[in-house]
């Protein structure tokens, strides 16, 4: 199979969709003296300013270096702009936070991205910038947001629909082709600058290098870097090229000279202003464009081809569409071995466009905090205020990467514990790329040089869930089984670096020593009672159930590993040993805490909560319920006895546990005894503690939702959870889905709605759970309804539940889709899918970032085929466990 061969060679990855949605407003173009990065580069300058760290473009590639770059932008002859970037609203503009304000769609993409398609919609009228500031502004947080949708624009359906796809016929040869269809009924005009530009280098100070453009005829454009094998950008239709120079218009923005006479912002000002004095009339620049001027008439569609390429090419388009045609069926091919099993065209549509997504949102990640802090020598010195602003404690970073993305537009910077999902749905078309992007923050140039692994850019300090572990883990076995070998080499290394990190959590958010773990956030921001990441007033601490139980997790898929190892290598049997114990002392302190010997599990209500900790010891339960109570379920692990029989060194010295600190083992699960299949299981939970557990998920009027596992209990939609505390009403309510308060943070809300990063490891707990257990352990599913399921088919009704959300209901409308009927029966939206960042927690629709198909990607993962016990015993080819 062509694809699968060309996933063998890196250099068919050098080109790709690297290229961020949104430059301006992020942290690392901010140079400001009070760190508001939001201000500081806006989408309207950014028409004329150069950036220091990226580039950003509409469908854009470029080259692993963003050395080169090309994008599309578009003029409809009424924008006061040409839309060359997506717009949206910024944190304090929208009333639910930063929200983009277009309609764009990832529909394709090989894990090579030899062929790759996406859907922009482009309104032919006016853009409504003004529009959608004011009348967002006006809105409270108990309003909708103001949507482009709502603007009216789209109802006369005068607007474009511009296809962009693109074909390798090589490594350092790509085709681009522009399908635009006039969905109006009137004739509209469009003018096309595809654009390609160098990243200015130049100004920096570290090299003076700077390389051009140039042009003998109106299409073609004449590309001259030293580091580039790409000679040349063809276009089969062009009036003429333009030419200006990537420089910021200094003074525009700034009224101070200019170091170029054509400015990044001259194509623009010739499109819209008709200004020849804004481009180069000598034909050369850093910044070229081919200049299409179009009229489009009723419901016409039109095709435009472009080449970039290492070639000489006397006749660019003659194999054009041949070449095409070859790079669709391979990638057809590709996906239908991916989704063998796969019952329904449906489920085919959302997942393959659920890759796209997470392949589209790969991006060039270039950030120098050193760098950044001193500036540049040929640049202005920063201000000596924003050394102590942000991120001056991590020096040593300098990331200059393809890195995943959680939302090129509303997140242009990693997270690293949203990254670790996303290499589980790359590992089943890609492992070698998931591999490395968690490889990537165990290297020296991102991990902290104490063990921390950097957050995200607006905080690198901030903490974070500690997952890597065990993505590492389930990549490492889905390589396995995908390969028919295991990558040792990639499991020895990262386990390495990652007891660096299990070290540094252990001395630095163990504060007490007591295996009690705090601080942060921990990625449920806006969940409690409290902002986790700030001291209370009185002295007192948050004594953390979900940070105590992510270590659990972490310490059992540490052991995980080395258990793995060591079948290779007998060294690994003490490292196993080591976390075994780790793991049994952590689950003793969710029980004993201090002299009173105070357990975070509240036999009352059967549920684990957050206890507030005073100075002098004594500890009060937080009684809010929220999925900070069932993350104790993602500590669990079963090794099969087998495995323990072969590794004698750890089965003795865990048996001499396990019999001398009878303590210590009373608090787990039976590790001694044998489930089904002789399956020992490590958990922080016994079959009692885990049906209460479940008890409560299940329950409709609490956590179960149509749509999956709520992040609160539903229970207080009417009766809001009230804390009294030094004279201060706490007061938390049940929202499923946008936030109704500005309460830690712009539009951060887990305060109802469904997120998939916690489903996902809900299932996946239940799974392994099952793997333990008979199927006769059963649970009432729903709670109430008198009706009981094994843990296997409760994972698989949870799994189902997600999937709802995308997939077509008895009346061909997707519950994300929300509350625009237009989006339900249009059959130019319906089909396309957006992937928030989370969702409604009664009816499913989407909220939050629109194109996150990171995390939420995981309904790629959910919606592979599980095979029943017949077709697993016709088959040598189902998943084993650890890698399901």
């Amino acid at each position: 199979m062509k694809e699968k061969e060309r996933l063998s060679d890196i250099s068919w990855k050098k080109w790709g969709p690297y290229v961020s949605n949104r430059e301006w407003g992020v942290v690392r173009e901010d140079y400001s003296a009070d760190g508001d990065a939001w201000n500081y580069t806006t989408h309207d300058t950014a028409e004329a300013k150069t950036y220091r760290w990226g580039e950003e473009g509409i469908c854009g590639i470029c080259d692993d270096f963003q050395k080169l770059v090309f994008s599309v932008g578009f003029w409809n002859k009424k924008d006061k702009m040409v839309k060359e970037r997506f717009f949206g609203l910024t944190n304090g503009q929208g009333n639910h936070g930063e929200d983009v304000k277009e309609y764009f769609y990832y529909l394709d993409s090989t894990p090579t991205h030899s062929y790759m398609k996406m859907l922009y919609k482009y309104p032919q009228n006016a853009f409504p910038y003004e529009d959608l500031l004011t009348v967002n502004a006006t809105r409270t947080k108990e309003e909708a947001e103001y949507e482009l949708l709502d603007t009216g624009i789209f109802d006369e359906n005068e607007y474009f629909d511009i296809f962009i796809e693109y074909a390798k016929e090589s490594q350092n040869d790509i085709l681009v082709k522009l399908t635009i269809i006039n969905k109006s009924e009137n004739e509209a005009p469009l003018v096309i600058l595809p654009t390609v530009w160098f990243r200015n280098t130049w100004n920096w100070g570290y090299d003076d290098y700077k390389p051009q453009m140039t042009s003998e005829e109106a299409t073609s454009i004449k590309v001259n870097h030293k580091d580039l094998e790409i000679k040349n950008v063809y276009a089969k239709q062009s009036v003429k090229v333009l030419f200006c120079d990537n420089e910021t218009n200094n003074e525009r923005l700034y009224q101070c000279p200019n170091k170029s006479k054509y400015t990044k912002d001259g194509i623009n000002d010739f499109a819209v202003n008709g200004n020849s004095q804004s481009v180069n009339p000598k034909d050369f620049g850093t910044k070229a464009s081919f200049f299409i001027n179009e009229k489009f008439k009723s419901k016409e569609t039109k095709i435009f081809e472009f080449r970039i390429s290492d070639k000489e090419l006397k006749k660019p388009f003659d194999d054009f569409n041949d070449i095409f045609e070859s790079r669709q069926k391979e990638a057809d091919e590709f996906y239908a071995e991916v989704q063998k099993g796969i019952k329904t065209e449906d489920e085919k549509l959302v997942q393959r466009q659920a890759f796209a997504g997470m392949l589209w949102n790969k991006m060039f990640y270039h950030y120098n905090v050193e760098k950044w802090l001193k500036g540049d020598p040929a640049e202005i010195t920063p201000p000596k205020s924003r050394q102590k602003i942000r991120n001056f404690e991590w020096k040593h970073l300098n990331n200059e990467h393809i890195v995943s993305m959680p939302d090129k537009w509303e997140y242009p910077w990693y997270a690293t514990w949203d990254l670790a999902f996303h290499t589980i749905s790359f590992s089943i078309i890609d492992p070698d790329f998931a591999k490395h992007q968690l490889k990537l923050f165990l290297f020296e140039w991102y991990m902290h040089p104490n063990g921390q692994l950097p957050a995200y850019e607006w905080n690198f300090s901030d903490v974070n869930p500690p997952v890597h572990a065990w993505a590492v883990f389930r990549v490492f076995k889905i390589d396995e089984y995908l390969k028919g070998e295991p990558d040792l080499e990639f499991l020895e290394s990262a386990f390495q670096k990652l007891l660096m990190n299990f070290t540094w959590w252990v001395n630095k958010k163990d504060s007490n020593g007591n295996n009690i773990f705090e601080g942060g956030f921990l990625g449920l921001d806006n969940i409690g009672v409290f902002d986790r990441n700030l001291p209370l007033p009185n002295g007192e601490h948050l004594e953390q159930s979900d940070g105590t139980s992510w270590m659990a997790m972490f310490a059992l898929n540490m052991m995980r590993i080395a258990l793995e190892l060591a079948l290779y290598n007998s060294v690994y049997e003490e490292m196993a040993m080591k976390f075994f114990e780790h793991f049994l002392y952590i689950a003793n302190s969710l029980d004993n805490m201090g002299d009173e010997h105070f357990s975070l599990w509240d036999e009352e209500d059967e549920f684990f909560y957050d206890a507030l900790a005073s100075s002098d010891g004594n500890h009060m339960y937080l009684r809010m319920r929220t999925v900070v109570g069932l993350i104790p379920m993602f500590a669990v692990e079963v090794i099969d006895d087998e495995m323990i029989e072969n590794l004698p060194n750890f089965k003795k010295r865990m048996e001499w546990v396990l019999e001398n600190k009878p303590e210590l083992a009373a608090l787990v699960s039976h590790w001694e005894v044998k489930g089904q299949d002789s399956k020992h299981l490590l958990s922080l939970l016994r079959g009692h503690r885990l049906k209460r557990l479940l008890h409560r998920m299940l329950n409709p009027d609490e956590f179960l939702g149509e749509f999956g596992v709520r992040a609160l209990s539903k229970e207080y939609e009417e009766n809001p959870y009230t804390l009294k505390l030094n004279g201060t009403d706490y007061i938390v309510k049940y929202t499923p889905a946008e936030s109704d308060s500005g309460l830690f943070g712009g539009n951060s809300n887990w305060r109802g709605p469904i997120w998939f990063p916690v489903n996902f490891l809900i299932i996946e707990s239940l799974q392994r759970f099952f793997f333990y257990y008979s199927p006769d352990f059963l649970v009432e599913y729903p709670t109430g309804s008198g009706n009981f399921l094994n843990l296997d088919q409760i994972a698989d009704e949870l799994s189902k539940r997600l999937s709802k959300i995308f997939l077509k209901d008895e009346n061909g409308n997707r519950p994300v889709n929300g509350q625009y009927p237009r989006f339900q029966t249009d059959p130019d939206f319906k089909d396309y899918i957006l992937f928030y960042e989370y969702f409604h927690g009664d009816n499913g629709r989407g909220v939050g970032a629109s194109h996150q198909t990171g995390w939420t990607g995981l309904i790629a993962k959910i919606l592979m085929p599980r095979f029943s016990k017949k077709e697993i015993a016709e088959s040598e080819t189902e998943m084993p466990d650890d890698a399901k």
